[in-house]
Order: C-alpha cells, then structure tokens, then sequence
C-alpha cells in the first residue's frame, strides 16, 4: 500500500472517519502524517493510551466548553465515595471507583449511546453452544416476574396466559437438555 499523499514511501497508518455515515479514508507515510500534524501517533514521549482515547470520547462537544453559562453555576457532580468529579474522570478516562458509575450515570448516557450505536445497555454476548438455553431460561424468568405482577393486580386472565407461556418454555429446556 502507497502513501495516498506522497504516492512514493509505503502507508503505515490509515485514517478513517466516519461523518453523517459518510465514511472517509486516508493512508499516509510516517513523513507525510508528521507534516499533517499527525504526530502525536509518532511522538514517543506523548504515548498513546485507552485513557486518552477515552478523554478524546468523552470531549462530547468541545463549542459548549467556550460558551458562558447563562444561569448560575452549580458545584460540581462529585462521587462520594473517592471525590473525583466528572470532569477528572474525562481529563483522566478512568473513574477513581466503582461508585463513580452510578454517581455518573446521566452523563455517561450519551457518551455510551455514542459508543455502542445508540444502546447505554450492555446486553453482552452469549456463545452459541450454550445461547440457546441461557435465552430460554432468561424468558422464563421474565415471565414468571410478570406473572407475579398480574396475579397482585388480580388480572388472572392474562395470568394463565403468561403460566401457559412459562410451561410451554419450561418444556422446550427439558426437551433441550437444560435444567429449569
């Protein structure tokens, strides 16, 4: 692969970015990304780190951080456990505990919703041999909460529709080869 600039050295880094899903492609020599301005990719001293890639994340909208604010000043969020605020935690891009998720938490919404195309959830992965099972076991429990839920709101006509749904599931584990 050719440097795309020079059209002489070989390419050792690719540039991709990806705009109003517009995706944008460059492959540059080492010679040509230091003239770009690239070079924090080269710079020994600087090094490249998952904090600094998660500070760069976390940079949501840099135009607001100029801007005054128009109504007065609230201190800032603050976990209570190890004190870090939220804008450490994006200078550093790591959190000081596990307490900082949930001290966090609206404002890590829309940095993960940005991360995960449009999904704040981790729902996980679950691998194919045993995925089967694991879904229906989960479904039943879904179920058997809701069923719950109707019987104390006494609507017992949609709840023999859900426990016929739980037997009906609960069958197909057996038949499976799963425990219930």
């Amino acid at each position: 692969m050719i440097c795309e600039e020079c059209k002489k050295r070989p390419a050792t880094l690719h540039f991709m970015k990806t705009i109003n899903g517009e995706k944008t492609e460059i492959k540059l020599c080492e010679k040509c990304a230091h003239e770009k301005g690239e070079q924090h990719f080269f710079n020994q001293h600087s090094g490249f780190s998952i904090s600094n890639l998660l500070g760069g994340l976390l940079n949501i909208d840099p135009v607001f951080s100029s801007k005054q604010p128009q109504y007065p000043q609230q201190p800032p969020l603050q976990c209570e456990n190890c004190h870090m605020t939220f804008q450490q935690f994006v200078n550093r891009g790591k959190f000081g505990c596990s307490d900082c998720y949930e001290t966090f938490n609206e404002q890590l919404k829309p940095i993960l919703k940005r991360l995960h195309s449009g999904n704040y959830i981790h729902q996980g992965k679950i691998p194919a041999r045993i995925g089967g099972t694991l879904h229906l076991k989960k479904e039943i429990n879904h179920l058997k909460s809701e069923l719950q839920t109707l019987i104390l709101e006494e609507n017992f006509e949609d709840a023999a529709g859900v426990r016929d749904q739980i037997r009906f599931l609960e069958n197909k584990l057996l038949s499976e080869g799963g425990e219930s």
